[in-house]
C-alpha cells in the first residue's frame, strides 16, 4: 500500500481488526520513510448485481439509492442511519446469496418491505404506498390488516 504522504511503496501493517460483521477490515498502517500513520479498509469484492426495472431497462444495483430510499421512508422516525445501514447490508446479502446476476426491481421491493416491516410500521407504509402505487382506500387498509397481522405472529 502506498503512502499518502510521501507515496512510498511499502507501508508497514500496525494493526488489523474486522468491522462490522466481519466483511471488511480495518488496517492501521505506518510509513517507514516519513513515519506518517493511516487507515484502509479492505473489501471482498462482491459481484455486480444488474436490477431490471418495470420497464425492462437494466441498471447496476447501488447499496446508496436503496440506502437514500430507505431514510426517506424513515424519516422523522427513530430508526437510526445505522439500523439503516444493517439492514442495507441483510438485503444486500440476501441477493448476493440468490445466487442470480439480474433481478427485477420488484422482487428487490418485496425483500425491502419484509426488512421495514421488521424495522418501523411507519416507514413500511410509506414504502409500501410508493412501491405498491396503492390507488383506492381499500387497497391501503389492506395493507394495514397485512401490517398487523404481522405484528400479532411477530408476537407470537
Amino acid at each position: 500500500m502506498r503512502c499518502t504522504q510521501c507515496d512510498f511503496g511499502d507501508t508497514r501493517v500496525i494493526e488489523s481488526r474486522t468491522v462490522g460483521e466481519g466483511e471488511s477490515i480495518r488496517r492501521r498502517r505506518e510509513c517507514p520513510i516519513c513515519k506518517v500513520r493511516f487507515t484502509t479498509y479492505e473489501r471482498v469484492e462482491l459481484p455486480q448485481l444488474v436490477v431490471v426495472k418495470n420497464n425492462n431497462t437494466r441498471e447496476l444495483f447501488s447499496r446508496d439509492k436503496l440506502l437514500a430510499g430507505l431514510i426517506r421512508a424513515c424519516e422523522k422516525t427513530p430508526v437510526s442511519k445505522m439500523q439503516l445501514e444493517s439492514v442495507v447490508d441483510h438485503i444486500e446479502k440476501e441477493l448476493i446469496e440468490a445466487g442470480e446476476s439480474e433481478i427485477s426491481s420488484r422482487a428487490i421491493g418485496e425483500i425491502v418491505i419484509e426488512h421495514l416491516a421488521d424495522v418501523n410500521e411507519v416507514a413500511y407504509v410509506r414504502f409500501a404506498s410508493v412501491y405498491r402505487r396503492f390507488d383506492t382506500l381499500a387497497s391501503f387498509e389492506a395493507e394495514l390488516a397485512r401490517i398487523r397481522a404481522h405484528r400479532k405472529t411477530k408476537k407470537l
